[in-house]
């Protein structure tokens, strides 16, 4: 049985997803690299002039994209532009933050009249050799985010987990990210590592797409070959709301999956019953659809058997453990993309970036994802994944 709370329609999504901040942010640190990296360069005018353009160019390049081709979600441009971008723009974010580490140092050295440590921090050669290792890094880290996923496997006891369901294998598949970039050849190669696992049941927390149904028809095709005898179910992500949500709801239907919008749908075997639950994405604010709502989700639900929540983001695994989910599957996070940016991430996810946690009695998983937005591809110690859990009973 399930239970639906689900808008019919959507209003027209923006031309462009706004994001001033990381613009703003952007812009900062590009003239910050320009000033201490580009110009003090022996180097003309003529080309430090150039160099310093360029760099400004990059940290606006979402912009500029999204002006002439697609939308900051989804820009609509060669993959081989797209790869480009990515590794230009995160060697300008890592090469800012050696240069703030190298300056930090430097004012420490001065401060505590360390003469010899403050001239090493000065030799001409150490800023450009920052600037050649993060361009290094930005290559190699897209190179990561744009490969095809490994498998990560974990147990999760559940208490209260009937013993038919006592091994029961759950593929959890989300930010796979359809776009210019990963195309339907990566999502194919998704697919069959994910069929490979012959997993009892597939879910898929959110962001399979961006753009539109139209152009991403090619690249989701695949998606409808996922196989498992308990089928796939799917939630949705933020991401499908910067392009045609409702369009992408009939065509996730469309390719066999079954979505839940604040709804469940129940799992039975020998007579024994899981729930599966799921909620929107808090996004949905933005165009008039409905926010997460679990109550509704849960409406009707056996109250005896345990129930896997399907929540795109981790950061509410507080107030759905003590409406008594056992096991959250989340993701939208890719991990942090980064290690060290990923403690940034964490604190905009409710404390929670990657892997597991015990949530007052409930498990949740965040998974770093199998793909990622194209605005910033990158990966940097921190693996994308195809994850299989296995249930146990206590």
């Amino acid at each position: 049985m399930v239970r639906c709370t689900i808008a019919t329609g959507a209003r027209a999504s923006p031309r462009n997803l706004e994001l001033p901040v990381l613009s703003v942010v952007g812009v900062v640190l590009a003239l910050y690299v320009v000033w201490r990296l580009i110009w003090p360069l022996r180097m003309p005018v003529s080309v430090r002039g150039p160099l310093g353009l360029l760099v400004l160019a990059l940290a606006l390049h979402h912009r500029i994209v999204a002006r002439f081709a697609g939308t900051m979600a989804s820009p609509e441009i060669p993959k081989v532009a797209l790869v480009v971008l990515a590794s230009g723009f995160t060697a300008l974010l890592l090469v800012a933050v050696f240069l703030l580490v190298l300056d930090a140092l430097l004012l420490g050295a001065r401060l505590l009249k360390l003469a010899r440590v403050a001239d090493a921090l000065r030799r001409s050669w150490l800023r450009p050799a920052a600037g050649g290792l993060a361009l290094v890094l930005g290559i190699w880290g897209v190179q990561q985010g744009i490969a095809v996923p490994q498998t990560r496997q974990i147990e999760v006891t559940i208490a209260g987990l009937p013993h038919a369901f006592d091994g029961y294998r759950v593929l959890q598949l989300t930010d796979i990210h359809a776009s210019r970039l990963l195309t339907g050849d990566w999502v194919a190669k998704v697919v069959a590592e994910s069929n490979a696992l012959r997993p009892d049941l597939v879910v898929i927390t959110g962001d399979l797409v961006d753009g539109s149904v139209s152009a991403r028809a090619n690249d989701v095709r695949s998606l409808g070959q996922l196989q498992a005898p308990d089928g796939v179910i799917a939630i949705t992500g933020n991401h499908e709301y910067y392009g045609q949500y409702a369009q992408w709801m009939q065509a996730f239907r469309a390719l066999g999956m079954q979505v839940l919008e604040n709804s469940h749908t129940q799992v039975t075997r020998d007579g024994a019953v899981l729930t599966i639950a799921g909620v929107t994405d808090p996004v949905a604010a933005r165009y008039g659809l409905p926010m997460p709502d679990l109550t509704a989700a849960l409406a009707g639900a056996d109250p005896a058997a345990p129930v896997i929540l399907l929540d795109h983001r981790p950061r509410e695994a507080k107030a759905n453990a003590a409406k008594g989910v056992k096991l959250q599957l989340s993701g939208h996070t890719h991990g942090g993309h980064i290690v060290g940016m990923d403690q940034l991430v964490k604190r905009a996810n409710g404390g929670y970036v990657s892997g597991r946690y015990e949530v007052d009695g409930m498990t949740l998983y965040v998974s770093n994802g199998a793909g990622l937005w194209p605005g910033f591809a990158a990966r940097i110690g921190v693996p994308s994944e195809i994850t299989l859990v296995t249930l146990r009973a206590r």
